[in-house]
């Protein structure tokens, strides 16, 4: 069941924008089926769990509009600043990799806007797209289970977060339930306590916990680090002295971007959900061998469109 600030008749404007983090999800369909090869033996466990996420994150959102957003590398600036930046991250399986490609074929045949860029990570262009959705007055459901999307959840924005499976749409309150501070200190949250999948250290010693706490009392990195005589016990008040400089680059990098330059990327206008080529979609599914799914999408060529 949507919440009820989700029900359609009570939006101010009625578009609602979907936005996927592709290669997340990718890899997650990746690796929940492990085996599965098209006619010609080419792996396809990632499209097919792929394109099945897709369907069901459309049935539970129930987007106007839709995009599936793309790693294009990581951002020369985060590396400058830590040349270890999502460094220990293993290479992605070459049988992953070679069906991206693939899932892209399917997302352009069903009229999806992918969005990829070489140098532009999706958590920025993510966050662009969902600020630009929020001004104009849209709902916004991101998914994804990366954790910096927290810092973006406000009134217009929710998160759906793969591994929670209530199906939620996560906004202010599970924020706080999953993280102890609201979303506007996400980013100085995560800043104290450092970020593992990205490769981020943050002060030694201070936990979810501890950083939650100070920044309860404090309400950010700033305010903190200009208090610390008030900082207690005396080890967490030394760590934070010693990790100022720390803090302070961590910061600028899990702040996501929002205001990637418009020329770049896609209009909000272009993202509208639209009828796809239902006869190459049939022809895709025959050279992947997906016989159940082809013979939904024949069932569905053969009704009426509604116009």
């Amino acid at each position: 069941m949507l919440p009820a600030s989700f029900e359609k008749s009570a939006r101010p404007d009625p578009r609602r924008l979907l936005l996927v983090d592709g290669h997340a999800y990718a890899y997650r369909a990746f690796f929940a089926i492990r085996k599965l090869n098209a006619p010609d033996g080419r792996p396809t466990n990632a499209i097919f769990g792929f394109l099945k996420m897709l369907e069901r994150m459309k049935v539970l959102v129930e987007p106007t509009d839709l995009a599936v957003v793309w790693d294009g590398g990581l951002a020369a600036e985060r590396i400058s600043a830590l040349p270890g930046y999502k460094a220990q991250r293993p290479p992605m399986p070459d049988a992953l990799a070679a069906q991206l490609g693939e899932i892209q074929r399917w997302l352009a045949a069903a009229r999806v806007v992918s969005c990829l860029r070489d140098g532009v990570e999706a958590d920025d262009w993510i966050g662009t797209l969902a600020r630009r959705a929020e001004v104009a007055g849209w709902e916004v459901i991101i998914a994804s289970s990366d954790k910096d999307f927290m810092q973006l959840v406000s009134s217009r924005v929710r998160l759906l977060n793969p591994g929670d499976k209530t199906e939620r749409f996560w906004g202010r309150d599970e924020v706080v339930e999953k993280s102890g501070v609201e979303p506007g200190q996400i980013v100085d949250w995560l800043s104290l306590v450092g970020d593992s999948v990205d490769n981020i250290p943050g002060a030694p010693g201070v936990g979810v916990l501890t950083a939650a706490n100070l920044l309860k009392k404090f309400g950010s990195v700033s305010a903190i680090l200009s208090e610390l005589h008030q900082v207690t016990p005396e080890r967490i008040r030394l760590a934070l002295e010693a990790s100022q400089e720390v803090l302070r680059r961590n910061q600028n990098l899990i702040r996501l971007k929002t205001d990637i330059d418009p020329s770049l990327g896609p209009e909000l206008g272009s993202l509208a959900c639209a009828r796809g080529d239902v006869d190459l979609m049939i022809q895709l599914c025959a050279e992947w061998g997906f016989r159940s799914m082809r013979a939904e999408l024949e069932r569905d060529r053969a009704e009426p469109v509604l116009l």
